[in-house]
């Protein structure tokens, strides 16, 4: 079955050209012209994965409300925002609000398309038979990838689908460094370094919301990243 992307996108030229490459390359799509009409749809049936448009009319800061509701509905739901403003403000407050990636609308169709592919590819890897998946126990932390669970103190760590990968992949080998490229690697996300710089702050401040002592992500200066020994 066709892997199904909502779109939320006030202007009917671009919302139409994207909805047009995506189901060129075999997705099916639903378009939105606003919030609203979104969330009414959406809260019935999540889609495979949601781009949005931060401005949405009047409503300004429109697509930044509907990610909070639409992560309020789910945690792993792949979200991009999509904007003309390309502020550093604007990026690290869709990312604080759950988002996977953020693009600008000078992006080209291939380039957003593959963003798309990645995205949804990180979901697929998670549907593998369980005898060719790992789970990860170490010291407080419980990482189930068939259920794409993180637990910190048998406590539930909501993390998005970026944020989950992020983490699999420093603590799957503790005390080795990852650097941002390896991140994004096993990520599977195209992404500067300043956006996992934002993810990883995201995924400390989520651990430390249920334990304030936690101290297990530790910044390589220069480096990367790794998972305290």
């Amino acid at each position: 079955m066709a892997k199904h992307i909502a779109i939320v996108e006030d202007e009917t030229i671009i919302a139409q050209n994207y909805r047009d490459a995506f189901e060129k390359t075999g997705y099916r799509v639903s378009l939105f012209a606003d919030r609203a009409t979104a969330l009414a749809a959406l809260s019935t049936q999540l889609p495979d994965l949601a781009v949005i448009d931060v401005g949405l009319g009047d409503d300004i800061e429109g697509g930044f409300e509907l990610c909070r509701e639409l992560r309020a509905l789910s945690s792993t739901l792949p979200i991009i925002f999509l904007t003309a403003r390309d502020s550093e403000i604007d990026v690290i407050s869709g990312l604080r609000l759950g988002a996977d990636d953020y693009l600008t609308k000078d992006i080209s169709l291939p380039q957003m398309l593959a963003r798309v592919t990645a995205l949804l590819r990180r979901i697929e890897a998670l549907k593998q038979p369980i005898d060719q998946r790992q789970s990860i126990e170490h010291g407080e932390l419980s990482i189930d990838e068939q259920r794409m669970t993180v637990q910190w103190r048998q406590q539930t760590v909501e993390l998005t689908v970026t944020e989950f990968w992020i983490c699999h992949a420093l603590a799957q080998r503790p005390g080795h460094v990852k650097s941002r490229a390896q991140l994004m690697e096993a990520a599977n996300v195209v992404l500067d370094d300043n956006t996992i710089t934002s993810h990883v702050k995201r995924i400390r401040k989520k651990f430390q919301h249920l334990d304030s002592n936690f101290n297990c992500i530790e910044t390589a200066y220069g480096m990367g990243y790794r998972w305290r020994v």
